[in-house]
This record gives structure tokens, sequence and C-alpha cells, in this order.
């Protein structure tokens, strides 16, 4: 799934994917504005078939915060 959410981060923003680490966070390091990061969890939902809280989802900080919390929600 990491792999997965990292070339969906990279369609949003102007990072590499190997820039992309588990502690990147989402506004400091990446550069994503809350437009661009809700843009991206609709796209999560679909892609991975999930039901994403927005509440919870915006306030996930690094790429590994919101890893944990797609991982859990799809087990």
């Amino acid at each position: 799934m990491f792999e997965k959410l990292k070339e969906m981060i990279v369609q949003y923003v102007e990072v590499s994917e190997d820039e992309i680490t588990k502690t990147s966070r989402f506004a400091e390091d990446l550069g994503f504005n809350s437009y661009d990061f809700m843009s991206m969890m609709g796209d999560a939902e679909d892609e991975f078939d999930l039901e994403i809280d927005e509440a919870e989802a915006v306030s996930k900080k690094t790429v590994g915060e919101l890893l944990d919390y797609l991982e859990g929600i799809s087990e």
C-alpha cells in the first residue's frame, strides 16, 4: 500500500517517489495544500475501495500516519 500511496502523492505535488518516506509531512515536506490532500483522499477511496473519514484523514500529518490509518480501515 505504501508504494501505491507514493504513486498517488506524486500526482499532486512536485516531488519524486524517492523523496517520500513514512516520516514525510504532507504540508511541510511535500507541499500539499488542503484541496490537494482531500482530492488525493478521494482517489485513495477509489483505489483502495475504502470509505475514509475526512476528519480522521486530515488529522494525519505524515505519510506513515495516513498509511497506518488506511491499512487499519482496510482490514
